[in-house]
């Protein structure tokens, strides 16, 4: 049997959370599911993990998406990270692009997030 991946999902919104989650669950069963509601929560959680892929709410207590994407790059270089937002200034989307990042607007839709991890 093939190793599980791990997505972790970074938004201080716990319904947003659960409606990513319930979008991968119920596309695939390849995927475990990490939950964190801060930058500073995902960071203490990819320490020493093997994440694969990482969604990321741009509007947080804290640091906002853009500037704890890079801390999570430097933690999970692997990973796979959408910047998710309803912030669709073209700055954003730029600034995202540019981090590498790929970008995904709000609404979150099952297309959007099952295109972006391939389910």
């Amino acid at each position: 049997m093939a190793e599980k991946k791990v997505v972790l999902l970074v938004d201080d919104s716990r319904i947003s959370r659960l409606m990513i989650r319930a979008v991968i669950e119920n596309n695939s069963d390849e995927w475990d599911v990490l939950e964190a509601a801060s930058g500073k929560e995902a960071l203490n959680l990819v320490s020493g993990s093997e994440v694969d892929a990482i969604t990321l709410d741009m509007n947080m207590p804290g640091e906002n998406g853009l500037l704890i994407a890079p801390k999570l790059q430097a933690s999970c270089p692997q990973a796979k990270i959408a910047l998710i937002t309803g912030n669709l200034e073209s700055d954003v989307k730029d600034k995202a692009v540019i981090q590498g990042l790929a970008f995904i607007p709000k609404p979150i839709t099952e297309d959007k997030i099952v295109d972006f991890l391939k389910l």
